[in-house]
Order: structure tokens, then C-alpha cells, then sequence
């Protein structure tokens, strides 16, 4: 397995698999993102490479706005993780976490923080398998007004 930094060239490829994971997103709304994060330093993107193919990726940042749960600042973020379901199951995700907290730490983080759907038992799942703990659950309100 190798794993890359997203670069220009596989802009796409990232993209395809984001919509895997952001259903609810458009192509062109994610490659736009992408593009922003080519740029950032704040930001990057890994992809998981097994033979010719492209099984996964994982979107990490760096916040420094305050963290839930954490104690230090800045902190390294897990935005998003993603492996083809016909690769779950073989250490793909963990290498890439491994990779975002190489980064992140490279970046001056020492803690790595993430958040999950409520209802995503899989990546609960995942997180507690891996070393996160649970920190706090969150119910988010919005109301229009006229």
C-alpha cells in the first residue's frame, strides 16, 4: 500500500471517492474544495494506493479554534475519511490516520480530534478501535426566522 498527497493529478480521483462519502455534495462543489486545499497549509488530502488502484482517502487539517475535548491548540482534525467498501477491513483507514497524525504532528498538533454522524456505528466503530475516545455528543439545533 502507498499512500500520496493530493496533488493535481488526482484531483479527480479524490473527488469521485468524496461523493462516495458527501452524497448530498456536487462534483464541481467538491473539486472546487479540493483545489482550495492543493493551496492550503492548513490542509491536505491523502489517498491509499494498492497496485493500480486508488482505495481511499483521508481530509485533515489543522484548527486552532478550540477543539471539543482537547487540551491543546493547535489540533490535528480528521474533516473526513473514506475507504472502498471492498477494501474495509484491511488496515487501509488506520494507515491513513497514521499518515493525517504524521502530518499534523509534523505541523506542531499533539492531539488528533474528529467527530462522527450520531448514527454512524461503523465509524464509531472505527474511531474506538484506533485510540479515539468519546469526548461529548453534540445535538445541533436550527431555526428559521422571519
Amino acid at each position: 500500500m502507498d499512500i500520496i498527497e493530493i496533488r493535481q493529478g488526482t484531483l479527480d480521483i479524490v473527488v469521485s471517492m468524496a461523493l462516495e462519502l458527501w452524497e448530498d455534495n456536487t462534483y464541481e462543489g467538491l473539486k472546487k474544495e479540493y483545489v482550495r486545499i492543493l493551496h492550503s497549509k492548513n490542509e491536505t488530502v491523502f489517498l491509499s494506493k494498492i497496485e493500480d488502484s486508488f482505495v481511499g482517502f483521508i481530509h485533515v487539517s489543522v484548527r486552532h479554534d478550540y477543539v471539543e475535548g482537547t487540551s491543546t491548540s493547535p489540533v490535528g482534525y480528521v474533516e473526513g475519511i473514506y475507504v472502498n467498501p471492498n477494501f474495509r477491513g484491511k488496515k487501509v483507514a488506520r494507515e491513513l490516520v497514521n499518515k493525517g497524525e504524521q502530518w499534523a504532528a509534523s505541523k506542531g498538533c499533539k492531539e488528533m480530534a474528529s467527530d462522527i454522524e450520531q448514527d454512524n456505528a461503523v465509524s464509531y466503530e472505527f474511531h474506538r478501535n484506533i485510540g479515539f475516545k468519546e469526548v461529548n455528543r453534540l445535538i445541533c439545533f436550527v431555526k428559521g426566522i422571519d
